[in-house]
């Protein structure tokens, strides 16, 4: 397998990372690639290396903070990132995309596809996130009885002992994603506080929603959610694939998207 080309390109005033592939192919509708969180170009680029000889313009982006791009300059949430993304995409004169997001950059796909629908044509959801997972009872619980006892511990004026309370909870009931984001930990929690729901249903653009079904990040349950949310699209569960289900079942998961994409049937 190759490794992706990629340059340096201002967008929206961030420095990020872009790769473009045959940038002579007009055969189909060009498609953006939106990575997930902690993720970058590489992660999809065995999709894009895969659609690329079928005719597709691919684009795909580092998005600020992953990959060779910059930060966000502040806290960002998913719409500061939908900005960002329509700013490429008329900075690349793109009119009209397919969008396939993962995860995070399915967020970002589903506010996109739903505030601006004459941008996207069609839409691939790989185990994208989006939903909001409501607390169990035992974590409304767990996190009252932490909020007190950090709360006492600084009216006593015991900061040291109450930065240590907040580290160890961190370490122990903390998710990977955030325990590794390191300066985007405030952007974390800010894009996955923000139920996308009614986006979902706001969304035009024919969806196919890809999933695995051991996925323990986005559970399938949410794929299902989505597939009643949003107007025309369909569900696909690969079996025994996880979160990254389209590098799982990378070769079904390249058919499903060539057969859907494809201006005219095989033949």
């Amino acid at each position: 397998m190759s490794d992706p080309i990629i340059q340096t390109q201002t967008i929206a005033g961030i420095k990020s990372g872009v790769c473009v592939t045959d940038k002579a192919a007009t055969q189909q509708t060009p498609v953006l690639l939106l990575h997930g969180w902690g993720a970058k170009i590489q992660s999809f680029w065995p999709v894009a290396e895969n659609l690329a000889p079928k005719g597709y313009q691919l684009h795909l982006l580092d998005l600020p903070g992953f990959g060779i791009s910059d930060p966000p300059p502040t806290t960002w949430g998913v719409a500061d990132y939908m900005r960002f993304v329509l700013a490429y995409l008329d900075s690349a004169q793109l009119d009209r995309v397919a969008v396939i997001g993962h995860s995070f950059g399915g967020r970002i796909a589903l506010m996109l596809a739903a505030d601006h629908p004459d941008r996207i044509s069609k839409m691939i959801l790989a185990n994208s996130a989006g939903l909001v997972t409501p607390p169990t009872i035992k974590q409304m619980i767990r996190n009252g009885l932490v909020r007190a006892a950090r709360d006492t511990l600084g009216k006593l004026g015991l900061e040291s002992l109450q930065t240590r309370l907040r580290e160890r909870y961190n370490q122990r009931y903390a998710s990977e994603d955030y325990l590794n984001a390191g300066d985007l930990r405030e952007t974390f929690l800010q894009v996955i506080a923000q139920d996308l729901t009614d986006y979902a249903r706001r969304v035009q653009a024919p969806t196919v929603l890809v999933w695995g079904d051991q996925d323990t990040d986005t559970p399938l349950w949410q794929g299902r959610k989505l597939e009643q949310l949003i107007p025309d699209a369909g569900l696909i569960v690969f079996e025994g694939a996880g979160h990254y289900s389209y590098l799982d079942r990378l070769y079904d998961f390249i058919r499903i998207v060539d057969h859907f994409l494809r201006d005219t049937p095989e033949t």
